[in-house]
């Protein structure tokens, strides 16, 4: 957007460009996700107003004076309130806040015959080249893209989600029947960060169930492996995701086995645009390719809508019913639970044995704030709730490609595009997808089982950085290190 206006009004050069102040300008670089470079801030202080006006978070804040002036994530990085959720990098004109690129470790994989690489994607991503390229589902384009590459496995994280669906929809109804409420979602990383970072008190109603990208990699370096006949320390699990919390969330201590990560590197949207631009590959191109594993990588309709806001619930909803009383959902498409408000709730009847079960449904960080509040308060009263860190859900993560000009852009094209792939699908409800049974007979044996407990759920920590002192004490130090007063003086 700069370039477009220096552009316009014929600016070639800067006459206050001064090289030797520039190179004072604080460069951050947190070793997880995401960096910001003072150099390229025009300080149009966006990235301050979506993370507090938005989100709610008011991680970054405005710092120094005059010339001086720049932004600042406060106590980044060890001891930050940043949640990663990316909105911040999605609104910035220049690029100074940016995610970590990974780019360059992928194309060594890629090149280097000893490792075996395998490659999944999000939900969302399929609808992530819907504006620039005009294609409203890139799935068939993208597998072509990573075979051309010399990617040696493509999975769908669809999958995944039909096995998250599994697991949390179980852990959903035994809470239900125990009296246990509310729970919350898990799959998305920039709402896990939230509550250990701001709401700790929360992580007890936290699902342990992992997100669908940890599942895959702890599949892929287990049972895939094994089906395979593939070393698992010859692996290299690649995730593309519309999420820049991912790359934070793949490097969390509680998702490694016999010290190797469960996936190893995770790319961004961007990234892989900037990947398939590298290795001269024309996503537009392209003929559809298929998925071909025959161990992992096929989905319902229910795994593909988990990236919009809503979709989670449903296809948690559509296994819950059939959990309960053995039978389908009489009407497959749960209507109620679908639509654009930031907080949507809804009853649902699962049983003519149980009361309705209350279910709840925000996106953004804001939203998520009072539902968090109003549950503690009283002021909520909720049996199962959907969270998802970014506005609209995946489809406007903050790993998506950026548009001059527009904030979630073809956003509601995204998630009909969702819908519309679930509601072509054969089969529309995650315990219906032939793999996951498959999966479960031979390896896993049944939702929340001792292995899919160990490959599959995990646990969190609290985060939250706690006042070192109070505003009283501050002030009583002060009292003490001011000097004596004189007669009749005051202090």
């Amino acid at each position: 957007e700069l370039q477009d206006v220096a552009q316009f009004v014929g600016l070639e050069q800067s006459r206050f460009y001064d090289p030797a102040w520039a190179s004072g300008r604080p460069i951050h670089h947190n070793g997880s996700f995401l960096g910001y470079d003072m150099n390229k801030c025009i300080r149009c202080f966006r990235c301050v107003e979506v993370c507090r006006q938005v989100q709610g978070i008011d991680a970054i804040s405005i710092v120094e004076r005059g010339l001086g002036t720049c932004i600042e994530v406060l106590g980044f990085p060890e001891r930050d309130a940043c949640v990663g959720c990316g909105q911040c990098v999605m609104v910035c004109p220049t690029g100074a806040l940016a995610e970590r690129d990974d780019t360059e470790q992928v194309i060594d994989w890629l090149y280097d015959p000893d490792v075996v690489t395998v490659f999944q994607f999000a939900p969302a991503v399929r609808v992530g080249f819907a504006e620039e390229l005009g294609i409203d589902n890139a799935e068939g384009q993208i597998i072509t893209a990573l075979r051309a590459m010399g990617a040696d496995v493509v999975i769908d994280t669809n999958f995944a989600a039909d096995l998250v669906i599994m697991e949390e929809g179980t852990e959903v109804v035994r809470h239900v029947l125990e009296g246990k409420r509310p729970t919350f979602t898990s799959c998305c990383p920039g709402w896990v960060n939230f509550v250990e970072k701001h709401h700790p008190e929360m992580i007890p109603h936290l699902s342990s169930t992992r997100s669908p990208q940890q599942c895959l990699g702890s599949l892929a370096k287990t049972f895939l492996a094994e089906r395979m006949g593939v070393d698992p320390a010859r692996m290299r699990v690649i995730s593309i995701m519309p999420c820049t919390a991912k790359k934070d969330e793949m490097a969390r201590p509680q998702f490694a086995h016999d010290g190797r990560r469960d996936v190893d590197v995770v790319l961004t949207i961007r990234e892989f645009a900037r990947l398939l631009r590298r290795e001269g590959i024309d996503l537009a191109r392209l003929e559809a390719g298929t998925f071909d594993n025959p161990h992992i990588g096929d989905y319902s309709g229910a795994g593909v809508i988990f990236g919009s806001t809503g979709g989670v619930m449903e296809a948690a909803v559509r296994s819950a019913y059939f959990f309960v009383n053995g039978r389908e959902l009489p009407q497959t498409d749960v209507t109620a639970l679908r639509g654009t408000e930031t907080l949507r709730t809804a009853e649902v009847k699962l049983s003519d044995d149980l009361p309705p079960i209350r279910l709840a449904i925000c996106h953004g960080l804001k939203a998520a704030r009072d539902v968090v509040e109003g549950i503690a308060s009283g002021r909520y009263d909720f049996d199962f709730v959907e969270v998802m860190a970014c506005p609209g859900g995946c489809v406007t993560g903050g790993g998506h490609l950026k548009s001059k000009h527009a904030y979630r852009p073809a956003e509601r094209k995204k998630r009909v595009t969702l819908f519309d792939i679930d509601a072509k699908r054969t089969i529309r409800q995650s315990h219906n997808n032939p793999q996951i049974k498959k999966l479960y007979e031979d390896f896993l044996g049944e939702p929340m089982s001792e292995r899919a407990h160990h490959l599959l759920h995990t646990w969190y920590a609290d985060r939250k950085r706690h006042a070192e002192m109070r505003i009283a004490d501050i002030w009583r130090e002060i009292r003490l290190n001011l000097p004596e007063p004189r007669n009749g003086e005051k202090v």
